[in-house]
């Protein structure tokens, strides 16, 4: 299991990042901590995103729910790239007959 931090040591790791600033962020679910017996905690991961929401929100002056919006699409974005890659590896798995049938469907019918 990957290392996992309390609310205070996530504090002192995310140097910008404040006791009300990181409340606004769960209150907007911007991050969504791990719920733990002592309290939250929060994971390598979820210090990255708190690194970034603390960079948009001080560089456009973004407020937690704004900043709730715009992860979730860039999640969304990670999403579609991790789905299309493993899309891609199972077309190249594929014989090659089948890569030619599918690469004249996507000539037929083009992204728009």
């Amino acid at each position: 299991m990957s290392k996992v931090y309390t609310r205070e040591e996530t504090l002192a790791r995310v140097t910008r990042l404040t006791h009300l600033r990181l409340t606004a962020f769960i209150e907007a679910e911007a991050i969504v901590p791990k719920q733990h017996e002592t309290g939250p905690v929060f994971g390598p991961a979820d210090l990255a995103r708190l690194d970034l929401l603390c960079d948009l929100a001080e560089l456009y002056d973004m407020q937690p729910d704004a900043l709730a919006a715009m992860v979730a699409v860039i999640d969304r974005m990670h999403a579609a790239r991790h789905d299309r890659r493993v899309l891609l590896d199972a077309i190249r798995a594929e014989p090659p007959e089948v890569r030619a049938r599918i690469a004249a469907a996507l000539q037929h019918n083009p992204a728009p």
